[in-house]
C-alpha cells in the first residue's frame, strides 16, 4: 500500500477513527490501532472498540491499494508533519514521511482486525442540527459507569408525535421530545450506547444525518463520518414514574446570572464531591450558599421570581451546571415540591426539553 494524503485532511480523519479505538481493559490489542483501507476511490480509516466504530473516508492520491494495521501513534505523527504526507507499507512496516522527516512504525497483521463491515441501506434521513442539539441536551445525563450497562445507553422512543431521547444515571434525568420526526416503527424503543451518539453530535455538522437501524446496532452516517453504535440488550427504568405531574414552588431567573452564581459560589467547594450548593426561594429573590468544611462558606444573590413556599434545597453543583448548559433559552424554571422530591429545570415557557435533578441531603 502507497497513498499519498495533504496533512490536515489526514490529521482529521485519523483524530475521528482514533476516538473509537478500545481503551478498556481486556479489548483485543489489535483493536488499539487504526484500521486504513486504500483503493481507487481513497482511503478509509476505521476505528473501533466492537461498541463503537467510526469509518471515515478522505480522498488522497492512491499508487498501491491495500489494508494495514497501524499504531494509533499515527496521529501523534501527522499532526507534527507539515504539507503532503506519504505513508508507504512494506514487509510489515510502515514508513510515514514529509518533506525530510519520516517515522517508520511495525505493524501488526491486517487479518487480526475483526472483520467489521459497512453498513447496507437507505436509512431514515433528519436535520443534522437538530439531532445533535438534541444529543447535547440528552446525553450528559447518562451513567459513564460501565457496571450499571443500561444507564449508559440513551432510550430512543416512539411518541404519539414523534420520538424521544431520554438518559439518566440515577441522579439527574433529561427527556427531549422532537416532534414530526419518525425513525423507528410503531411503538418502537431502542437503547443505544451513549458514547456512540456523543460522537454523532461531534460530527454532525450541516445538512442532515441518515440513521440506519440494524438488529444489534445503529448507523449514523453524517458529511464526515459514519458512525456505528452498539444497541444495549435490557430495559430501561421506568423514568415517566419520576416525573411529578404537577409542582407547587416554581423560580423562573435568568439563565445566565443563575449559572454565573453557581459558579461564584461553588469556589470554595471544588474539589469536594460532597460540596452541595444550597438555593433558598422567596418572594425577594434567590440566594444561593455553599459551605466547605475546613475552608469556608461562599454566598450570593439574584433577581428571580418565586411563586410558592419558601424553601431551601440543595444539589450537586456540576449536575445543576449541565442542566443550565442543556436550555438555551434567557430565562429557566426550577420547579420544586419540597427539598428531597426530585426537582425539574425547564425553559421559563416549558419547551420540548426536560431535566430531572434530585436533591442533595444536607445537615
Amino acid at each position: 500500500m502507497k497513498i499519498r494524503c495533504e496533512r490536515d485532511t489526514l490529521v482529521e480523519a485519523v483524530a475521528t477513527a482514533q476516538r473509537a479505538v478500545a481503551s478498556r481493559t481486556g479489548a483485543p490489542p489489535v483493536l488499539s490501532d487504526l484500521r486504513i483501507t486504500a483503493t481507487a476511490d481513497g482511503i478509509e480509516l476505521v476505528g473501533s472498540d466492537l461498541e463503537i466504530t467510526n469509518r471515515v473516508h478522505a480522498p488522497a492520491e492512491v499508487e498501491r491499494t491495500g489494508v494495514a494495521v497501524v499504531p494509533k501513534i499515527l496521529g501523534e505523527i501527522v499532526r507534527k508533519l507539515s504539507g503532503a504526507i506519504t505513508i508507504e507499507v512494506d514487509d510489515g512496516e510502515a514508513t510515514i514521511s514529509s518533506g525530510d522527516f519520516s517515522t517508520t512504525l511495525r505493524l501488526k497483521q491486517a487479518d487480526e482486525y475483526p472483520r467489521i463491515a459497512p453498513s447496507d441501506g437507505a436509512g431514515v434521513r433528519i436535520d443534522a442540527g437538530l439531532f445533535a442539539g438534541s444529543l447535547k441536551q440528552v446525553v450528559r445525563a447518562a451513567s459513564k459507569d460501565d457496571l450499571r450497562p443500561i444507564l449508559t445507553g440513551v432510550l430512543i422512543t416512539t411518541t404519539d408525535s414523534g420520538i424521544r431521547l431520554v438518559a439518566t444515571d440515577s441522579y439527574r434525568l433529561a427527556v427531549r421530545d422532537l416532534v414530526g420526526i419518525n425513525v423507528l416503527g410503531d411503538r418502537q424503543k431502542v437503547l443505544v450506547a451513549a458514547k456512540g451518539l456523543a460522537e454523532v453530535q461531534r460530527l454532525a455538522g450541516d445538512g442532515e444525518i441518515e440513521i440506519v437501524l440494524g438488529d444489534r446496532d445503529v448507523v449514523f452516517r453524517t458529511g464526515r463520518a459514519e458512525v456505528t453504535a452498539r444497541l444495549i440488550d435490557g430495559d430501561f427504568p421506568n423514568y415517566e414514574q419520576l416525573i411529578p405531574s404537577g409542582y407547587p414552588n416554581r423560580l423562573t431567573v435568568n439563565r445566565a446570572a443563575f449559572r454565573e452564581a453557581v459558579e461564584r459560589v461553588m469556589v470554595v467547594g471544588q474539589g469536594r464531591d460532597n460540596a452541595a450548593v444550597k438555593l433558598s426561594m422567596r418572594s425577594d429573590g434567590l440566594e444561593l450558599t455553599m459551605t466547605a468544611q475546613d475552608i469556608g462558606t461562599s454566598q450570593g444573590m439574584i433577581e428571580a421570581k418565586y411563586e410558592g413556599t419558601e424553601l431551601v434545597v440543595a444539589f450537586n453543583p456540576a449536575f445543576l451546571l449541565d442542566g443550565l448548559d442543556a436550555i438555551e433559552s434567557d430565562e429557566v424554571a426550577l420547579e420544586t415540591m419540597d427539598n428531597l422530591k426530585p426537582a425539574t429545570l425547564r425553559t421559563a415557557d416549558g419547551g420540548d426539553f426536560l431535566y430531572l435533578l434530585m436533591p442533595v441531603r444536607t445537615s
